[in-house]
């Protein structure tokens, strides 16, 4: 499954990852990647730099791996100066533009918000967000005002096993857990 976690800011973009810091004295940047596995983020040819209220489209010239992270050149960034001004900046991506995914596999960045229930009917509260481990990813379920408690609880994100229902159309998740757990 590919994931793409987010921090996502409107409803027509969502956050691939950032730009961390310069890389060398040409330009180069290193980026943090939130996408699974990292290096996708290197598969499209452009993304949109946001910067406070700014949103500027820039092109790959190259990318790689580096170490145990990745770098990359973006076009008319040519000295190290011009890659510091972009340290920290986000990158984005239209949500229109990302790939299509059958019908049961979804971007992180659909579950967040859901409405989980058991399959008793008792709502769990809320995915804040989900984070993997070696084995499995985990959902990070928060209770709302709508929930049986307030209780943060972590659910492996198992689909067919744990996750017995997603329907993004009506905003809500089915899962397979006890409410004590």
């Amino acid at each position: 499954m590919t994931r793409f976690e987010t921090s996502h800011t409107d409803d027509t973009h969502v956050v691939l990852g950032k730009l961390t810091s310069s890389h060398g004295v040409k330009g180069w940047l290193k980026v943090y990647s939130y996408t699974s596995p990292m290096d996708s983020i290197l598969d499209y040819p452009e993304w949109w730099v946001r910067q406070g209220d700014s949103l500027t489209r820039m092109a790959i010239v190259q990318g790689r791996r580096q170490g145990k992270g990745l770098v990359v050149q973006l076009k008319g960034i040519d000295d190290r100066d011009a890659a510091d001004a972009l340290a920290q900046a986000d990158i984005l991506m239209p949500k229109a533009a990302l790939p299509e995914l059958s019908d049961d596999e979804y971007y992180w960045h659909e579950l967040e918000g859901l409405a989980v229930f058991t399959q008793a009917g008792e709502r769990l509260g809320q995915v804040s967000y989900l984070f993997e481990t070696g084995a499995n990813d985990v959902m990070v379920v928060r209770g709302d005002v709508e929930a049986i408690d307030k209780r943060e609880r972590l659910l492996p994100f198992l689909p067919g096993d744990v996750i017995v229902e997603v329907s993004l159309e009506d905003g809500r998740m089915v899962v397979d857990w006890d409410p004590e757990f």
